[in-house]
């Protein structure tokens, strides 16, 4: 078989141009710890919340408006002092069939929260949530409320992490 006409070999005279690389080992398999600042910083921080003394009606219909499964609950100061999520609502329902409706947020929130920092690692944060059985964790810092990760924001970063290092992998080994 011959070469194709307009094939030109390299000539003695021509300088090997080195080669490059657009990764190295190292950039493929570096990994950024996946902090609750970088999720957020993807999610965004928006939060939606009521006041203690608000009927349990206007934090369902919050909910319901906004598909979300859970709002937080702050004072008139702006302190975070507990959660509502439908779980709650759903429990409570059963204890008084009929009257959730018209009770206070404050009688059926959670008050003892677990929460987390920016700094934190997402799997220690998933670590909570699942040792916990909650599905809502609010961001605190420096005691500021910043965010809220629901379990399903958090599963669904790490998947993308896993992905993006999958072909991470797969390049290197590739080439």
């Amino acid at each position: 078989m011959q070469a194709p006409t307009s094939y030109a070999g390299p000539r003695r005279d021509e300088k090997k141009s080195k080669p490059t690389f657009s990764q190295t080992a190292q950039t493929n398999t570096s990994q950024d710890t996946a902090t609750v600042q970088r999720l957020l910083a993807k999610k965004g921080n928006s939060v939606y919340s009521v006041h203690p003394e608000d009927d349990v009606i206007v934090a369902i219909e919050l909910l319901n408006e906004k598909k979300i499964g859970a709002v937080l609950v702050i004072n008139e100061k702006g302190k975070l002092e507990g959660i509502l999520s439908e779980r709650d609502v759903v429990r409570k329902m059963t204890e008084i069939p009929g009257q959730v409706r018209m009770q206070k947020v404050k009688s059926l929130m959670s008050s003892k929260l677990i929460t987390c920092t920016p700094s934190d690692s997402l799997t220690s944060v998933l670590r909570k949530m699942t040792e916990g059985r909650f599905r809502h964790m609010p961001v605190l810092d420096n005691g500021r409320l910043t965010g809220i990760l629901t379990i399903g924001d958090v599963v669904h970063f790490r998947l993308s992490e896993l992905e993006h290092e999958a072909v991470r992998l797969k390049q290197i080994i590739v080439g």
